[in-house]
């Protein structure tokens, strides 16, 4: 049987300030988040399933993505745990904002592969992850292939 690939997309907004670097980024800003999630697999032959004929159920797939990515960084606030940036982490939390320390700089490019990570890590065996492209802006994107990372 032919090998298809199931893409899902998803938004999310969310915050994060690149400590170290040279350019505006450094300050604290905010992004509308496009991730595109796509799997590749076999369509279930078996006729008495009830999933027959699907790869993946788009409702499941959506259920890994939104419990692993959208549903934690949506309106968060994303630090680089190793920065100054802790203490405004810190001051941020106690006034109740909803905040991520990660151990990489949040970059597009860091970003996919912690989400790569994470939605591999969730899938039925008989899937495997093709790849993810999460967009920052209407020009700017990060793309993570399961080809380019054996």
């Amino acid at each position: 049987m032919s090998k298809i690939r199931i893409t899902k997309q998803f938004s999310f907004e969310t915050g994060h300030a690149l400590y170290g670097y040279d350019g505006k980024c450094k300050n604290v800003h905010g992004h509308s988040y496009k991730l595109s999630v796509t799997v590749i697999g076999t369509p279930i032959s078996d006729t008495s399933n009830v999933k027959y004929g699907m790869v993946i159920d788009f409702g499941d797939l959506k259920k890994i993505v939104k419990e692993e990515i959208v549903d934690v960084f949506d309106h968060a606030t994303v630090f680089n745990q190793n920065t100054p940036h802790v203490e405004l982490a810190k001051e941020l939390k106690d006034r109740g904002h909803h905040v991520i320390l990660v151990d990489y700089q949040p970059t597009s490019e860091m970003m996919v592969i912690d989400f790569a990570d994470k939605i591999k890590s969730r899938l039925p065996e008989s899937l495997l992850l093709h790849s993810i492209k999460l967009q920052e802006t209407d020009t700017s994107f990060a793309e993570w292939y399961a080809s380019d990372n054996k």
